[in-house]
């Protein structure tokens, strides 16, 4: 499920790769993974686009509930993804469907955000088409390479802090990420 909920701010805000990577997770075993998780990407700010911190929530743990939420409103499902701005909130279903600027009294008074990215008209018509020689899939392997990368940054990140958890007491350390080498350049121990 990573790659497809991170691509929801992976892709529009042109992240790229990340240049740390921190998580938090429950429990402390080499068995077994954990119940549950947060993990924070930091990514470099690209051009005029100013730095992104991502957090991703598993297990059941979630965000805070936003001040903007009205009472009514569910939190969701487990999954989804909210984007916080300077100068408001957007929630959204799993796979980007029904963005909802909060609260609701904002989303009647601004409308819909503007569509920016093609519509897929669907896995199997992508891959037909870029086999007869038509446009690359929304999800070409150069795409979803990097996004398997920071998913799989975000293992690295748990399994070392968890052996820094049996061995230190301790929980959490941050990875600086050198993606054009493609290791973790402050502790060569946590091999990506």
């Amino acid at each position: 499920m990573g790659c497809h909920v991170i691509n929801n701010a992976w892709r529009p805000l042109q992240l790229g790769r990340p240049a740390s990577i921190e998580a938090y997770s429950t429990g402390c075993n080499d068995e077994t993974g954990p119940l549950a998780a947060m993990v924070y990407y930091e990514f470099p700010a690209r051009g005029e686009m100013p730095p992104v911190r991502l957090t991703w929530y598993e297990g059941g743990l979630m965000p805070p509930r936003p001040l903007e939420y009205e009472d009514y409103r569910r939190m969701g499902d487990n999954e989804g993804c909210l984007f916080v701005g300077e100068r408001g909130k957007i929630v959204c279903c799993c796979y980007g469907q029904s963005p909802r600027i909060i609260p609701e009294s904002k989303m009647k008074e601004i409308g819909r955000p503007k569509r920016r990215l093609t519509r897929s008209p669907g896995h199997y018509q992508e891959w037909i088409g870029a086999c007869k020689g038509g446009p690359k899939p929304g999800s070409h392997f150069e795409h979803a390479a990097v996004l398997a990368e920071i998913v799989q940054l975000g293992n690295v990140a748990i399994r070392f802090g968890r052996r820094q958890c049996q061995s230190e007491n301790g929980h959490s350390v941050k990875l600086l990420w050198d993606s054009i080498a493609g290791k973790v350049t402050n502790l060569p121990e946590a091999k990506g």
